[in-house]
């Protein structure tokens, strides 16, 4: 990864001090507050975290797709092959959608409309960015649904999303994400409907798909069994911020924040027998009203006098390439590091 001090022509996307808020009667909720990141080319980053933590608002957030109100981007930039797309019109940002930013949903029984066939779902984009039709269009159509492995798509692209199964419906939204040859690809957690047969084809699938065209994947998940098949990057995010930032081996391997830590031990191991699964005990804080300090000092399981409740934690480089988000509840030599420039420093 190029470091937020240099630069690199194979990132596509450039997350730089990103932050959401969401006006509500109970006071402002800061649900991405200061996130930032790079991908590249061909690499796929997941992002990781519990429910709430702020890893699908940053995706819709990239493609400002925020319900307002509520919801305003209030801060930061969007870098998409070095133009920031926070800053392009309503107008202009609807040719970015799509084309050159796919995004597949989660569930895809929401994302694709009952009324319409599969033709004209997968088609509507390639209409729309590419200008196509007729015979050319269908081709593609035919093409793209054939690219995600779906049998007889001549066939099947008159049907609509509720003849399909579950593991069919993903596929198809998996060709509307990626019809339009997009730079970047938003995966949120695309795979949580579908059984565990299903879903390793559904990752195989998306990993040829990486290889032949070399999308860049940011992955939404909270499952790190896939994250250990599919990614490249891993960010863990915590109370709308990344916690922690390394290689995938490197957040196996040597996790250095304690949430990080707590994240990979509830996954139960099958060469191990236990009597209770791990847990992490408490409840992620209120977004409206977040600590000074540390979000994670409450829950975390080092001794009192190690947890820092004032100072507000930065991301550093501890290592090459591993960044942390620095307090005494994630890295105990605070003193060893507290020189090092924040992540992202010259952006806020």
């Amino acid at each position: 990864m190029t470091t937020s001090n240099g630069s690199n022509s194979d990132v596509v996307l450039d997350v730089r001090d990103l932050r959401t808020y969401f006006v509500t009667r109970w006071g402002v909720v800061k649900a991405v507050d200061g996130v930032s990141f790079q991908l590249k080319r061909g690499e796929t980053l997941g992002i990781v975290g519990e429910s709430g933590s702020g890893k699908s608002v940053t995706s819709l957030s990239i493609m400002r797709l925020i319900p307002s109100p509520p919801g305003h981007i209030v801060g930061g930039q969007v870098l998409l092959e070095g133009e920031d797309i926070l800053q392009l019109s309503e107008g202009d940002m609807e040719k970015v959608r799509g084309s050159r930013i796919g995004m597949v949903l989660q569930d895809p029984m929401t994302a694709l409309n009952p009324v319409f066939d599969i033709e004209d779902q997968v088609g509507e984009a390639l209409k729309i960015h590419k200008g196509f039709g007729g015979e050319v269009l269908k081709d593609t159509i035919v093409d793209m649904l054939r690219k995600v492995r779906i049998p007889a798509p001549e066939v099947r692209m008159r049907d609509y999303p509720h003849q399909l199964s579950g593991g069919m419906r993903q596929r198809v939204v998996g060709a509307i994400g990626i019809s339009c040859d997009p730079a970047v690809l938003i995966a949120d957690e695309p795979t949580t409907s579908l059984d565990v047969t299903i879903q390793a084809q559904y990752l195989r699938l998306l990993n040829d798909l990486q290889q032949e065209t070399g999308v860049a994947i940011m992955f939404i998940t909270h499952d790190f069994g896939i994250v250990a098949k599919m990614c490249d990057r891993v960010a863990v995010m915590y109370a709308g911020r990344i916690v922690e930032l390394a290689d995938v081996r490197t957040i196996f391997n040597d996790p250095k924040h304690e949430y990080t830590k707590a994240l990979i031990n509830s996954v139960p191991k099958l060469e191990e027998k236990t009597g209770r699964l791990a847990q992490i005990d408490g409840q992620p804080p209120q977004l409206y009203n977040l600590p000074p300090g540390d979000a994670f000092a409450e829950r975390s399981p080092l001794p009192t006098e190690d947890k820092d409740f004032q100072i507000r934690p930065e991301l550093v480089e501890v290592e090459p390439e591993h960044w942390v988000q620095l307090s005494h509840s994630s890295v105990a030599e605070f003193d060893k590091y507290a020189h090092l420039v924040p992540y992202g420093a010259e952006y806020k």
